[in-house]
């Protein structure tokens, strides 16, 4: 044990399969906004992986408890494989997000895989994982839960944005952390630029080629998931239901299809941030240059982007710094963000 610093493995993955997410981290126990990433990487999903955990929302039960432990196991294979690689010789703790299977909190039902007693087992360390569960049960929506990093780590920015699978953003309204998923992004454009055998759209080179559909385009900002008040949350299964139908009815063109997705992102986003200056945008997203030129199209102002260490691993260090309060058992999901009956410290812990 350290007296003076916490040191953390955070664990994250996306719902755009990226990648898994792990960073080293060394908090002040003094003052939290002092970290340090020591060390980061993201690990690549095989196709196997990657085509398992897109099909896993159609599992059996039976399959989905089998999956939650094979995923703990490749988890715990990693880790040591990180912890070797970077030499790491102490753990505090391992703070995991798993992947998420199933959110759907509205029928108090969120499943993120991973299940954290196998890899404590297999590591040989403290985890703490299952931070969605307990919101959910307290009729909270489970998500966004990066927020309570945002308001204790990043309070020198207004709004917090982060371009993964969904867009989400936190920002501090008359002494509340106000939190929403803002709309899809990588879900959408991943899926349909894979089509074309690539992994991702680069730069958003295809996308800026095409043309808009403006009739897809209308329809998609007309979805009544933008009229709704926070707290609000998304999920693949709203994406599978809504989406995907509402987009393939109408247009069969790969091209015109990221180009219209990205304006009708590039809308959404852009009005929530509209003309403000201090923002944090992080997150796979922010390397798709003609979706950020298309933001800052829409919010008439100037995104600073910051670097690439915070672009890509800002979750998981949060992930780890919601281990950090749960293992001091403070708060780290907001009544305010999730709709949760109240404040609360979440995650389940599991000791080597």
């Amino acid at each position: 044990m350290n007296d003076d610093f916490y040191f953390i493995i955070g664990l994250m993955s996306g719902t755009s399969l990226d990648g898994i997410d792990l960073v080293f981290v060394k908090f002040d126990k003094k003052n939290y906004k002092d970290f340090k990433i020591l060390a980061a990487e993201t690990i690549a999903y095989s196709n196997a992986w990657k085509g398992k955990l897109q099909e896993a929302i159609s599992f059996s039960k039976d399959d989905l408890l089998l999956l939650d432990i094979e995923y703990a196991v490749l988890l715990s294979e990693e880790i040591n494989v990180f912890i070797k690689k970077n030499n790491i010789t102490y753990i505090d703790f391992i703070a995991s997000h798993g992947h998420t299977i199933l959110h759907q909190p509205d029928k108090g039902i969120t499943l993120q895989i991973g299940y954290g007693k196998v890899i404590a087992e297999n590591t040989q360390q403290k985890v703490i994982c299952d931070f969605r569960t307990q919101d959910v049960a307290l009729g909270g929506q489970g998500a966004p839960l990066v927020p309570i990093g945002d308001e204790l780590l990043f309070s020198q920015y207004d709004f917090c944005v982060n371009l993964g699978g969904f867009a989400n953003v936190s920002y501090q309204k008359k002494a509340q952390r106000i939190a929403f998923d803002i709309c899809p992004v990588n879900i959408v454009l991943n899926h349909y630029v894979q089509k074309l055998g690539f992994a991702y759209d680069d730069k958003g080179q295809i996308a800026k080629s095409s043309k808009i559909n403006e009739e897809v385009l209308a329809k998609l900002n007309a979805l009544d998931f933008y009229k709704k008040s926070a707290p609000k949350s998304l999920g693949l299964e709203w994406v599978q239901e809504i989406i995907f139908p509402l987009i393939d009815a109408s247009e069969k063109n790969i091209p015109i299809i990221l180009r219209t997705f990205i304006e009708h992102s590039a809308i959404q986003i852009g009005k929530i941030i509209h003309k403000n200056d201090a923002v944090l945008i992080t997150g796979g997203g922010v390397f798709n240059d003609f979706l950020i030129n298309r933001i800052e199209f829409y919010a008439e102002q100037k995104i600073e982007i910051p670097s690439k260490g915070l672009i890509n691993y800002k979750e998981a260090l949060i992930f780890a710094f919601l281990g950090l309060l749960r293992s001091e058992n403070q708060v780290n999901c907001l009544e305010s963000v999730t709709g949760a009956k109240k404040d609360h410290s979440s995650g389940v812990i599991f000791n080597k």
